[in-house]
């Protein structure tokens, strides 16, 4: 992996002395966010991951290498690239066999934070089961991921966008454990409750941590998926921001938005309907993921299996 790997300095003292490292998308620099606010959020989310005691690790492909943990002129960089590759499974080899600059979903992500050897990552919401996904078939390839990589992934649940109902019963037939932080409830990104029971509930980090150590411990193949509800400051009710969403849903489907543009399309026009609500909702959910991210991975390098 040599030859294909670039970790920073900060991210390789870390692993190297066991200090807890959490993982970064960079999706939601390329196509979640405008410049400059993407980048500023990038670095707040870092920051958030420090205070808690951890390295963040932000994850990007750029000049052929799997880049982890980015500069401050890296990240500029990559704030105001364009034509940036959206990466799951299927592009990851491309993109570096091409030399193309590319952005990982959580997918992508968790497949580069298992390579690099870090065990948690910090997003903002998984993708899942889209709506009309009997028709379209469109199913995210985080879900699979989720089943095969070994990384806790700490979510604000799955994007409120989705068929809820369908991307909870897809984790339960490919074994994902969905564990709700703090309540019974599973939560929908901007709201803190989907009107669904999550299947697992834990609180506290150290549980989480432990459950992580225990999958390996038993061989089970995966990661787990860790609901962390939205701050109450910043959450929607479901009642107000669901006919946001069936609206920008329509909208997508009369312009003929599909595939992978379907998900930054709609994310848009909920910012626009929303006069730019959603986002701060979203830039308070992920600070609040990478917080109990952290607090995960200071557990996991506590424990003396790791």
């Amino acid at each position: 992996m040599n030859n294909l790997m670039s970790l920073s300095d900060e991210v390789k003292s870390a692993l190297e002395v066991k200090k807890p490292v959490v993982a970064l998308e960079s999706t939601i620099i390329t196509h979640g966010m405008p410049w400059p606010q993407n980048v500023e959020t990038a670095r707040a989310v870092e920051a958030e991951v420090r205070a808690a005691g951890a390295v963040p690790a932000t994850i990007a492909v750029m000049g052929g290498r799997i880049r982890v943990g980015l500069d401050d002129a890296t990240l500029d960089a990559l704030g105001q690239a364009v034509a940036v590759m959206k990466l799951s499974r299927a592009d990851l080899a491309a993109c570096l066999a091409s030399g193309r600059t590319g952005a990982t979903t959580v997918a992508a992500t968790m497949i580069c934070a298992h390579m690099a050897g870090i065990e948690v990552f910090a997003t903002g919401g998984i993708g899942g089961v889209h709506r009309g996904a009997s028709e379209s078939f469109d199913i995210s390839a985080d879900l699979p991921e989720l089943a095969r990589t070994p990384v806790t992934v700490v979510a604000a649940g799955a994007k409120a966008i989705l068929d809820l109902p369908k991307t909870l019963e897809m984790l339960e037939t490919l074994g994902v454990p969905v564990i709700a932080y703090g309540q019974d409830a599973f939560p929908a990104f901007w709201s803190r409750d989907s009107g669904l029971k999550a299947p697992l509930r834990m609180d506290s980090a150290a549980q989480i941590a432990a459950a992580h150590r225990m999958r390996a411990a038993l061989g089970l193949d995966g990661g787990q998926l860790v609901a962390n509800p939205i701050p109450e400051a910043a959450a929607f009710p479901r009642g107000e921001i669901e006919p946001v969403i069936e609206a920008a849903l329509v909208e997508a489907v009369a312009r003929g938005i599909a595939a992978k543009e379907v998900t930054p399309f709609l994310l848009n026009r909920i910012f626009e309907l929303t006069d730019g609500r959603s986002l701060t909702a979203n830039i308070s959910l992920v600070k609040s993921n990478a917080r109990l991210a952290a607090a995960i991975a200071a557990g996991l390098a506590a424990d003396p299996a790791a």
